[in-house]
């Protein structure tokens, strides 16, 4: 039985990646979320099934780019593909996808010259999936150097419009850094009511 953070209801799909690198982990409470089938592929693990609230269909995907844009781009072309695939479904795109959207989301490093091409093919995916980014809370960066003295936006979570049409106030919340060198997201729906 698995115990995460005082919790046994979890479900989990777990990713090895090679020798330890780039592993991936996903993970939902079995009282808010059916887990009817998954997908992995290389840099994403994909969950479908059920918010058991509201009874809204979703794909949920956890993300793990390389540092290579050319895998960069043969994720984006995966993903672009998995989506299109189920389009009534509410999605979210969700983890560390290498990177940033604009360059005033690094912080430290000097521009590379693929950065340019890096920024306007990842907004390019962005905008061919119909895809928002969530309001991201409590911290502005998600990546800090061991020192401090470089840091990024890497990680994010982006949703297509079914996933705010069911949670119109869905956030991503920065967390504690504990284990890795980047801070863990929250993706959480706060009611008004």
């Amino acid at each position: 039985m698995l115990f995460f953070m005082g919790e046994s209801n979890v479900g989990w799909v777990h990713n090895e990646g090679t020798n330890g690198a780039k592993s991936m982990l996903i993970m939902w409470h079995k009282d808010a979320f059916r887990c009817d089938s998954q997908v992995e592929g290389k840099g994403f693990i994909t969950i479908y099934g059920q918010h058991l609230k509201s009874k809204v269909l979703c794909a949920v995907v956890n993300v793990y780019a390389t540092c290579h844009l050319k895998d960069k781009v043969a994720l984006w072309e995966d993903l672009s593909s998995i989506r299109s695939v189920n389009q009534d479904l509410a999605w979210c795109f969700c983890g560390d996808f290498n990177v940033v959207r604009r360059a005033s989301e690094r912080k430290g490093s000097s521009e590379r010259g693929s950065q340019k091409n890096e920024i306007r093919g990842f907004n390019s995916f962005i905008n061919r999936n119909f895809l928002v980014e969530l309001l991201i809370m409590d911290k502005k960066f998600t990546w800090f150097k061991a020192n401090g003295s470089t840091k990024s936006r890497v990680d994010r979570a982006l949703v297509y419009d079914g996933w705010l049409q069911s949670w119109p106030n869905c956030k991503q919340y920065v967390q504690l850094r504990e284990v890795s060198d980047h801070y863990t997201l929250m993706v959480k729906s706060v009611d008004n009511n």
